[in-house]
């Protein structure tokens, strides 16, 4: 601290600023900068999303409560199948494979892969995939489609129902999608993705029970109804769930955490913290844990029978050195076995 006289003759005292002070002012600065931005940015609603999901989800919670559960116990295995069949799709598939090329696949699986995903209905296959190396490539900024700095609701679901960022459309448009435009499998299913959806996400999955066992049409549509909600909410916990809630054992300094709720009803995608770390693993994650992985099993079947090949995963020392010096050392024994307790 030091004195000095000011214009008016008299004597006020001025703090010394450190090169310390500097940075956090500036640091203050940004983070109150990036906050302004955030909350005064406006974007246009999309009122058919929020009126199509909304629907959507009434008629599920409808579907939950007058379908006769234990009338016919084939109907809910078979709702089952469909809804890990279609997870394997997103996270085998568009996920680790066609997004990340964390590991190769023959002509054969990557149509398994494509009628696996069209069986999820979700978004075009050539739009997932490059929302979602945005996604990666500008975590939680505005230029992230599911952006969770805007709040749970926003990156869970908020996101499908409002125009996009400017910066999201802008980076979008800068990625590298070559390798996509030139897989033929890819672009039969970007192509007819319309029509594959429909066959392999709604047609078969209702009417294989209908003409299998006899079933109800009442009881099919409200079963898959039911699946395909929940199988949704499952791949979005993903964006919001485990960038919100868990441990940050890999990378202290990002908000994907490691969720073993997510990683389980996910197929294996809620070690987020490490997926970020490590993107290319096609594990997405540290250890081979089958129950709390089920897509990395299912990828390790095909690599056994030779349609999967060139898995990339880090090196044990690799992991232990980014440990080391961004992760929560305490936590990675408790990532390590998922049965421990994450915080």
């Amino acid at each position: 601290m030091h004195v000095e006289e000011n214009f008016c003759g008299g004597k006020e005292e001025f703090s010394t600023i450190t090169t310390d002070d500097e940075n956090d002012i500036q640091t203050r600065d940004e983070t109150r900068k990036k906050f302004e931005e955030l909350f005064k940015f406006k974007t246009e609603v999309k009122w058919l999303n929020v009126i199509s999901i909304t629907l959507l989800h009434m008629i599920m919670l409808y579907a939950c409560f007058t379908v006769e559960w234990y009338k016919d116990l084939r109907t809910n295995i078979w709702m089952f199948i469909v809804s890990v069949i279609g997870a394997i799709g997103v996270t085998a598939g568009a996920h680790r494979f066609w997004t990340h090329r964390a590991y190769k696949a023959k002509w054969q699986l990557r149509i398994i892969l494509l009628i696996f995903y069209a069986t999820a209905g979700q978004n075009n296959l050539y739009d997932w995939i490059r929302d979602h190396r945005v996604h990666h490539k500008y975590t939680d900024t505005n230029a992230d489609p599911h952006n969770s700095n805007r709040g749970f609701f926003f990156s869970h679901v908020g996101w499908l129902m409002l125009k996009k960022h400017p910066d999201v459309i802008r980076k979008g448009r800068q990625i590298d999608m070559r390798d996509i435009l030139a897989d033929p499998v890819a672009m039969f299913g970007y192509k007819y993705f319309s029509i594959i959806k429909f066959i392999f996400a709604f047609l078969l999955p209702i009417m294989v029970p209908v003409y299998g066992w006899n079933e109800t049409w009442s009881r099919a549509c409200k079963s898959q109804i039911i699946r395909y909600v929940l199988s949704l909410n499952g791949t979005w916990s993903v964006n919001s769930v485990a960038h919100i809630w868990g441990s940050k054992p890999y990378d202290a300094s990002i908000n994907p955490t490691e969720n073993k709720y997510v990683a389980l009803i996910a197929l294996g995608e809620g070690w987020h913290n490490y997926h970020h770390v490590f993107p290319w693993d096609y594990k997405t994650a540290e250890l081979n844990n089958y129950i709390f992985n089920f897509t990395t099993m299912f990828i390790d079947f095909f690599a056994k029978i030779g349609w999967a090949y060139d898995l990339k995963q880090p090196s044990e020392e690799l992991v232990k050195n980014v440990v080391m010096k961004k992760g929560n050392r305490n936590l990675r024994q408790s990532v390590s076995h998922p049965d421990s307790k994450i915080d």
